[in-house]
């Protein structure tokens, strides 16, 4: 199960896999008439235009199923399921909220829903659970949402002054008051270069230490403040606020995203039927970075260089049915500020193995 990245000390990862099936109640107030959008920053679903139309073809067939690995709101969800009277889906997420919510939302959809509080990471275990090895179609809407940037209290945001929490799932230990407290300077100079892309992690790190020795580092203002302390003067005047790499970074650390990405990937390209579709929807490089190379690595022609013939064994699973990332139009980052830095991919299962 593995231990907490970077986290000397901590103990092995508890895995939670909790079923909500078919929980909520048609009779439910708060459905998708009512919009029920209290605390979710009038939350609007990126490019869901672009979704439906590619995960639509894999879903046309008798009793189709859907995998949302990243529930958040149930805004995709709740479109997919209109769109498609048959269909099953599978909505996965680590944050009791975003559970709770969607099954409100996805209430008058009550026979034809699975919730599941569990990571995406457990993609393959949830499956099993649910008795549903095989599915249709994923949907990976990745990153942090709506609700967890807008509630001052969840701490994702240094925009807001609160405390140093950044936890997707309220049940687990490891927060980001943790990390800024105990992680030695190596270990936050390298989270803070490769999930952050820092370029100035060293001076971050360095001052981070120096300002916790004084008094425990609790608040998301106080270590934004240190941040833009650290960075020179002259780069802080460009690319916006200087602590939104640091938090971005720890983020990623405290929730084990890209670990989970990593599971994920594989988990739901095995899953799929012959025809069936995954979608991708990422916001930062790292994400878009794993997601290409996973892709790209089962869309290949792996026979030996030289032959007259490719071989069989070796022909791609798997077709792109995107050129490179796709980016959301100028229209919808109009409308959705928050679309602005997605990148979407996606890719549909050609061959089975045998």
């Amino acid at each position: 199960m593995g231990t907490w990245p970077g986290g000397a000390g901590w103990g092995p990862r508890k895995k939670r896999i909790d079923l909500y099936a078919s929980s909520a109640s048609k009779d439910a107030k708060g459905g998708l008439e009512m919009q029920d959008d209290v605390g979710t920053g009038g939350h609007v679903p990126v490019m869901l235009g672009r979704v439906l139309e590619l995960l639509g073809p894999a879903l046309t067939g008798p009793d189709p199923v859907v995998v949302d690995a990243n529930l958040g709101l149930g805004g995709h969800s709740a479109a997919l399921l209109a769109a498609h009277p048959s269909l099953h889906l599978i909505g996965i997420d680590r944050d009791p909220f975003a559970i709770e919510h969607s099954t409100r939302r996805l209430s008058p959809y009550a026979d034809r829903i699975t919730l599941v509080h569990a990571s995406s990471g457990d993609l393959r275990e949830v499956l099993e659970q649910v008795g549903r090895p095989v599915v249709n179609g994923v949907l990976f809407d990745l990153g942090v949402s709506s609700p967890q940037l807008d509630e001052a209290g969840r701490g994702f945001a240094y925009s807001y002054d609160a405390p140093l929490d950044m936890r997707m799932d309220t049940e687990q230990e490891l927060t980001a008051e943790t990390v800024v407290n105990t992680y030695s300077a190596a270990e936050l100079t390298r989270i803070l270069r490769v999930y952050g892309e820092e370029r100035f992690a060293p001076r971050v790190a360095a001052l981070i230490i120096k300002e916790r020795a004084k008094e425990a580092i609790t608040s998301t203002k106080r270590l934004a403040d240190i941040v833009r302390d650290a960075i020179p003067a002259a780069t802080r005047r460009t690319g916006g606020n200087p602590a939104k790499r640091t938090f971005q970074a720890l983020r990623i650390e405290v929730n084990a995203e890209l670990s989970a990405l990593e599971a994920a990937l594989p988990a739901a390209l095995d899953a799929l039927a012959l025809g069936g579709r995954v979608v991708v929807l990422s916001y930062h490089s790292l994400e878009d970075r794993l997601t290409k190379q996973a892709l790209t690595a089962r869309t290949r022609d792996t026979s030996p260089p030289g032959l007259p013939v490719p071989l069989e064994a070796h022909q791609p699973r798997f077709r792109l049915l995107t050129r490179g990332a796709e980016l959301p139009s100028e229209e919808e980052v109009a409308r959705n500020p928050r679309a602005t830095s997605a990148r979407l991919r996606a890719a549909e299962r050609i061959r089975v193995d045998d």
